[in-house]
């Protein structure tokens, strides 16, 4: 089955994908739908991420990447309604980033990310955009 993932720089030699950090856990989410990984990237975008790109993949080598790198993947259904905190971060990401990377930790260029800086204005956009969910 086709799935959609968030990568950061793809085809690159930085290429990246979008995990939650949840504990100890990097959770690589798969969404079923290709409008519901959109929005989400807009969310990002909203919460001054990094500009990820969507990319359809197979089910099963995501499962496979997930197990070779120590990461766990969470598919999420078209239609997906929230029960708890940890599954509202499936649709809503988390309002904080990493100042670095881990492939930009790694590699030998200095990472140019800002750390996350609240803003208000932005701040409401993004409320206004989760009302919307």
């Amino acid at each position: 089955m086709r799935v959609f993932v968030l990568l950061f720089n793809p085809g690159t030699e930085n290429e990246g994908i979008h995990t939650l950090t949840v504990g100890d856990r990097n959770i690589v989410l798969m969404f079923e739908s290709e409008d519901d990984a959109t929005r989400y990237a807009l969310l990002l975008e909203a919460q001054d991420f990094l500009q990820p790109s969507i990319e359809t993949v197979d089910q099963s080598e995501i499962e496979e990447f997930c197990a070779s790198a120590g990461y766990h993947c969470q598919y999420v259904p078209s239609g997906f309604i929230p029960h708890n905190d940890l599954e509202k971060l499936l649709l809503v990401p988390p309002e904080t980033n990493l100042a670095m990377t881990d492939w930009q930790s790694s590699s030998s260029v200095e990472s140019q990310t800002p750390s996350y800086l609240p803003d208000p204005e932005l701040e409401n956009f993004r409320r206004r955009l989760e009302g919307l969910l």
